[in-house]
Order: C-alpha cells, then sequence, then structure tokens
C-alpha cells in the first residue's frame, strides 16, 4: 500500500480590516455644502418667507401693516390683473419660440460647422453681456425708431400691414407696440437659447451621423431622428431660462411699450415703488411663482428628459 498524504490544512481567509473614515473626514461634505446652504436660507428661504407674510398683511405704509392672514388679497390681486399675467405668457412664449428658431441654428453651426471660428463666435455670442441690460434695451429705441431705416425696409416689404392685421403694431410705427416688446425680449434673452443648445449639441458623437448616412438616411432623417432628440436637454434648458426670467422681465416694457403692453412684472414694480401697496405687490409675486412653477413642472414632464445641460 502506498501512503497517502495528508490532505493540507485549510488556511483561514479573513478580510482586510476596514478602516472607517474618522467623523471629522465625514462631515467634510457637508462642511463644503454649508457656505451654499447658508447663502440660500439667507437670500432665498428668508425674503420668501417675509415676502409671504407681506402678502397677507393689511395697512398702509403710514399706519403700518400688520399681518392679518388676508387672503383675499391674492384673489383680488388675480381678478384685477389677469389681463397682465396673459399678456406677460404670450409675450415670454413668442419669445422664447423665437429665440429657438434664430438660436438653434447658430448653436448648430457652431458646434458642427464653425471649425477654427467657433471661440470666435462663442465670444460674439455672450458679447451683449459685456454691456448693461438697460444700454442694451435702449438700443432697440434707436432701432426701432419712427422714420427709421429698420422700419423703413419692414415698410418697403408691407411687414408692418400683417403684423398690424395682427395686432402686433399700429400703422407705421414699432414703438411702443407688443412687436417692440417681443423684439427686446428676443434681443436680451437669446443667449440663454444659445448656449444651452451649443453644449447639448457639442456633445453629441459625430460618429452618430455617419452612422446614420451609412444606413442612406437623408439629412433631415438624421436631424429629426438622431440631432434633435439628443439635444433635447439643450433645447429644454434653453426655453427654461428663456422663458421663466422673460415672463418676470419690466424692464423691455417699460421702455420699449406703452401701457397698453405692460406686463406683469411692471404692476409689481409699480405697486413696490409707486402705489406702495405692499401686500398686492408680494401676492403677485408670488402668484406669477406658482404659475410659472407649474407650466414648468408640466412642461418638462411632457419634454421627457431630466438629463438638463
Amino acid at each position: 500500500m502506498t501512503a497517502t498524504a495528508a490532505p493540507p490544512e485549510a488556511v483561514a481567509v479573513t478580510d482586510p480590516p476596514v478602516h472607517k473614515p474618522s467623523l471629522r473626514k465625514r462631515l467634510v461634505p457637508y462642511w463644503l455644502l454649508l457656505p451654499g446652504i447658508l447663502w440660500l436660507l439667507v437670500f432665498f428661504v428668508l425674503p420668501m418667507i417675509y415676502q409671504a407674510s407681506t402678502s397677507v398683511q393689511t395697512g398702509s405704509l403710514e399706519e403700518g401693516f400688520k399681518v392679518t392672514w388676508h387672503f383675499q388679497t391674492y384673489w383680488d390681486a388675480l381678478t384685477e390683473y389677469y389681463p397682465q399675467f396673459l399678456r406677460s405668457l404670450l409675450y415670454a412664449g413668442t419669445a422664447t419660440v423665437l429665440c429657438l428658431l434664430l438660436g438653434y441654428p447658430l448653436a448648430y453651426l457652431i458646434a458642427f460647422k464653425a471649425g477654427r471660428w467657433r471661440n470666435l463666435l462663442l465670444v460674439l455670442v455672450i458679447a451683449p453681456f459685456f454691456t448693461s441690460f438697460l444700454i442694451r434695451t435702449l438700443a432697440w429705441k434707436t432701432i426701432l425708431a419712427d422714420g427709421g431705416p429698420v422700419v423703413e425696409v419692414l415698410n418697403t416689404l408691407h411687414v408692418l400691414d400683417v403684423t398690424s392685421w395682427l395686432g402686433m403694431t399700429q400703422g407705421d410705427r414699432v414703438l411702443a407696440t407688443p412687436l417692440a416688446v417681443v423684439c427686446g425680449l428676443t434681443y436680451n434673452f437669446l443667449p440663454f437659447m444659445i448656449l444651452p443648445l451649443y453644449t447639448s449639441l457639442e456633445r453629441i458623437d459625430t460618429r452618430l451621423h455617419e452612422a446614420a448616412g451609412d444606413l442612406y438616411a437623408r439629412p433631415s432623417t438624421t436631424f429629426r431622428k438622431v440631432t434633435f432628440p439628443l439635444s433635447m436637454p439643450g433645447v429644454v434648458s434653453g426655453t427654461l431660462l428663456t422663458f421663466i426670467p422673460a415672463s418676470g422681465d419690466y424692464v423691455n416694457a417699460e421702455l420699449l411699450g406703452s401701457t397698453d403692453t405692460r406686463m406683469i412684472g411692471n404692476v409689481i414694480q409699480s405697486q413696490y415703488l409707486r402705489i406702495l401697496d405692499y401686500p398686492t405687490a408680494a401676492a403677485l409675486s408670488f402668484i406669477l411663482m406658482a404659475i410659472v412653477l407649474i407650466m414648468v413642472t408640466i412642461y418638462i414632464r411632457r419634454a421627457g428628459t431630466e438629463d438638463l445641460v
């Protein structure tokens, strides 16, 4: 008989000890977040709470305002100024659509066709930010001045006849009309549309376009099936960055419009600084915020994308 070797003893395998991070290291992320949280609390949450309390107060500037939980202010403000709410949403929506129609081709050009001129075109897009918002808006008063070259060209092309029929202009006059306000909004907020669109388009792998071409897809089909769906995060971000500030804007309507083109931002500004009715102004602000928040929520859900640029 041959002797068989005894089986080797089993060696116990033990996991290396896990060193838990110290309490100090675990708290580092929270310490890094603390300045931002404090900033939001001081400059966003606290003013919101103060405005909420102001909206349910009654009284006057001479006698003082007291919190009486007067929620009727909201209903009164909505029923009295609903035309300005509708006008603001209409102007902001029109400007957003125009910014998308103007900004998408330009963003596409910069992302795919600009080549070495890409950086220069990006600088030109953000060039308006180098000057004051007020100066840029005032410049449009010169551009759209009565008897100016722009108005003359529009008259020659009979464009003003169409816009007058649509109620956007009045005869041969462009200033102090809805068209002037929409033009100002479109110009001032166009960069907010172009930059997110460019960022989203620039991320698209060009090999996908080549693959679509190999499958005999037409350029229009490639755009519809590949480019536009992949750029939806930029479309959603750009439209939000345009529509939200445009709906509450008051500078363009104040400088380029008239009393017939006043937006809700003009009403809020007037209530705060001229009429001195602080509860109504605060209530109008919260109503506008609620309307925009509801519209944005529905829009994001219908857009079907959560990957915002």
